[in-house]
């Protein structure tokens, strides 16, 4: 019987193996998973550095105790030969690679390793990025392939050549082992399968006019002019002269399915966008009398996305948002003024993170009767809020764009 390799070099094979199909798994449905991927990205971070000191402990005992001596020769000995090298360079090269990946972002996300032990970045230069994300998804694949020749040739050697090479990598001649042992590869991938989150239901065909979902649309010159609206004065609301007297209670208007609330702000020269899906407004306002003016938008911060799993991972955390202690952000005003041509501005107050700061926003509105579109604006200041407070936020600039768009019907 062949020579078998240290119990040392056989434990940490199988567990290395068991560990690759584990990331396999999980690593071929997190591009997907948005936000709800978060928690994954960073086990799956967490599982790929544990590989990397894994394949370097496995090298350390290589060099301890010598692998076995060869069986076969010519080029299927080289090609074996190869295979184990292409491994080598897999298990140490993903882990780096996706580590480069994470350290290049541009916004960068803290790791934890298993959530105790913080992972600095490595001192890459941001343009490498590409050629970091690239290279992991590239060595993912190449892995794969790896790893089928490599349990071919096993089984070349078991089944059809019948030499025992394979008892090398099992101690003792136990057969329970020999099915146990590459069962644990299985129940890897398997467990990898079974913690990704479900498929989320797709929404009904009428929504709740109070969940919707948008891009943000950006508009600079608007943005410009908030900023001086919000250190104006709130009496403001009140300067605006009424041609005449309304002729009854001003109308609630409905906001309908398919309203639109997004935010947008600059980070280091680029623009990260998102929006709100969850949030409920009550207005109460006669067009014509815009001092009657009675507005309460309420948002659910926890459903902020800017489309990115990372990126939505934080926004929760007391860095950005802080949802867990204030879970939702208002915005109230009392009264508005005719700024044009059915353009109109309110000053009011929002409360996010539970600080509470005057805020001005604009609107248009279009349509007659008991219909209107609305449309409008406002720049936020987020560091009076603390969102943003991190070593994550200093490339962000120092206000937010809020833009918004809802069709209401007069009740």
């Amino acid at each position: 019987m062949p020579q078998r390799y240290s119990l040392a070099a056989i434990i940490l094979h199988w567990a290395i193996a068991a560990l690759l199909a584990f990331q396999i798994a999980v690593g071929w449905a997190l591009g997907s998973l948005g936000a709800r991927g978060f928690a994954l990205f960073q086990l799956h971070k967490s599982i790929g550095i544990t590989v990397l000191l894994l394949t370097l402990l496995r090298i350390g005992v290589r060099w301890w105790k010598p692998r076995p001596a060869k069986l076969e020769g010519g080029w299927q000995g080289a090609l074996a030969s190869g295979v184990h090298v292409g491994l080598y360079a897999f298990m140490l090269g993903a882990p780096l690679t996706g580590w480069a990946l994470v350290s290049t972002a541009k916004v960068k996300v803290p790791t934890l390793f298993f959530g105790v032990i913080p992972l600095p970045h490595l001192p890459l230069p941001m343009a490498s990025h590409g050629l970091a994300e690239g290279g992991h998804s590239l060595l993912a694949w190449i892995g794969i392939a790896l790893v089928a020749l490599h349990v071919a040739g096993a089984l070349r050697h078991h089944v059809l050549m019948r030499d025992g090479l394979i008892w090398r990598m099992v101690p003792g001649r136990s057969t329970a082992l020999l099915i146990g042992l590459p069962a644990l590869i299985l129940i890897g991938f398997l467990l990898g399968r079974a913690i990704l989150p479900g498929a989320v239901p797709e929404a009904p065909a009428a929504p709740d006019a109070n969940a919707v979902e948008a891009p943000v649309e950006d508009n600079a010159v608007e943005a410009a002019s908030n900023a001086s609206d919000n250190a104006a004065a709130p009496a403001a609301n009140e300067t605006a002269a009424v041609a005449e007297e309304p002729a009854g209670p001003p109308p609630a208007w409905a906001v309908q399915p398919g309203g639109k609330i997004g935010f947008s702000v600059g980070n280091s020269g680029e623009t990260i966008s998102g929006s709100f899906s969850k949030w409920t407004a009550k207005i109460v306002m006669d067009p014509d009398h815009p001092e009657s003016a009675d507005i309460k938008v309420t948002i659910d911060m926890a459903s902020a996305s800017v489309g990115d799993a990372y990126k939505d991972g934080m926004l929760p955390g007391d860095e950005f948002f802080g949802s867990a202690a204030h879970p939702t952000a208002t915005f109230v005003a009392k009264g508005a003024e005719k700024t044009g041509a059915n353009a109109y501005r309110a000053h009011g107050t929002l409360t996010l993170k539970g600080v509470a700061k005057p805020q001005a926003i604009r609107f248009t509105l279009s349509g007659s009767g008991t219909s209107r579109k609305v449309s409008g604006s406002a720049s936020v200041a987020r560091l009076p809020f603390g969102v943003g407070n991190g070593d994550s936020s200093t490339g962000l600039d120092p206000k937010v764009m809020v833009t918004f768009s809802f069709d209401a019907k007069a009740q």
